[in-house]
């Protein structure tokens, strides 16, 4: 018995998904998609210029780079997972996501996304809303008094920041101190009733991370890494990101 090996020309050279099988864990599992629809049924953003999980993976495993890489879709994706908990196949679609989005020239990325990113950077808060150390600092003890004398109930509650050997580190969306700082009781009166040993920092104290979003891997890391580094010196043990 003779064997033929047949040589097929002609196949497109798919740069972004050879990148992507470097990068994922089980090269993406690409071409495991069995294109039953069910990412695109439970995903949010499916329908949204007319593009849905099902049609941007089969893109990716096309190896059609160039639609992959410039289709507005992939800003609209939260990223929330659902694709992959109903995936049969397990595949990481959101990765996918991240990947194309990091594509993009940088200063043509949504801007609102971009312009919070480097909001965070310039100050040691993290915040994408620009909120100082001090003033994060003055806006917690203002509120805690408010209602310390408000709610005698409450007179003990604390609302701790950089709280020596605190076992919990807490982080927090700028946008509650900054608009909405009422917002701010119901989570502390949680964890007063409960008895938790709990601090915020007065560095890396805010909780967003649009350079995640933006797909900027350097400045998502440094924003994360100014959180993780206040935490660990203040001895914390868990780390506790409320967003």
């Amino acid at each position: 018995m003779t064997t033929t090996t047949i040589e097929v020309k002609g196949r497109k050279k798919s740069s972004f998904k050879d990148k992507v099988r470097h990068i994922i864990p089980g090269g993406g599992n690409l071409d495991l998609c069995l294109t039953c629809g069910a990412c695109a049924a439970g995903c949010p953003a499916t329908g949204l210029e007319d593009m849905d999980p099902r049609k941007f993976l089969r893109m990716c495993a096309m190896g059609l780079d160039e639609e992959v890489t410039t289709h507005p879709w992939v800003w609209m994706c939260t990223m929330c997972q659902r694709c992959i908990y109903v995936c049969p196949m397990r595949i990481d679609i959101p990765q996918l996501v991240y990947n194309a989005r990091a594509e993009w020239p940088r200063e043509q990325r949504p801007k609102g996304i971009r312009d919070s990113c480097d909001m965070a950077l310039r100050n040691d808060s993290n915040s994408a809303m620009g909120t100082a150390p001090d003033d994060f600092v003055f806006v917690v003890e203002d509120v805690l008094a408010e209602y310390q004398e408000s709610q005698p109930e409450f007179k003990d509650m604390a609302a701790p920041i950089d709280k020596p050997g605190a076992y919990f580190f807490l982080n927090q969306n700028s946008r509650e101190p900054n608009t909405e700082p009422d917002e701010l009781v119901p989570l502390w009166k949680i964890l007063h009733l409960a008895g938790v040993d709990w601090t915020y920092g007065s560095r890396g104290w805010a909780a967003e991370n649009y350079c995640l979003f933006l797909a900027d891997d350097k400045c998502w890391e440094h924003v994360t890494r100014v959180s993780a580094q206040q935490a660990d010196e203040l001895g914390c043990k868990v780390f506790l990101n409320t967003e």
